[in-house]
């Protein structure tokens, strides 16, 4: 059988996150989504988002790449809220039967208000 390879980046909360005001956060996270969004725009990123109802609260977001775990983790590294010390990222290799899943080409949210807008 033939597998697809994909590299799956899970982003967790950093046991020391630093706390911030509503209005740092709100900055950090509109930054945060214009990295990924800027990311999944070049196709280093086939899709991302955020993860809820999980029963580890430190799980917060979950992307697919179509690089290597190397690429992956220097662009993930480079996003603002993992420089700011709020996320952590973990990297692996996630493996499937050869064409069980297709991407869409749909655009990311590049903010807050972006991805409240409906």
């Amino acid at each position: 059988m033939q597998f697809d390879r994909y590299t799956v980046i899970l982003l967790t909360l950093r046991p020391a996150a630093p706390v911030m005001t509503d209005e740092e956060a709100t900055d950090l996270q509109n930054r945060h989504l214009a990295h990924g969004a800027g990311l999944r725009d070049r196709g280093l990123i086939l899709v991302r988002g955020p993860l809820t109802d999980q029963d580890d609260e430190r799980y917060r977001g979950f992307s697919i790449w179509s690089v290597d775990q190397e690429t992956a983790r220097h662009h993930a590294e480079a996003d603002p809220a993992v420089q700011a010390g709020r996320l952590a990222v973990e990297v692996m290799t996630w493996m499937m039967p050869a064409g069980n899943l297709l991407f869409a080409d749909v655009p990311s949210p590049r903010s807050i208000t972006e991805a409240a807008a409906d």
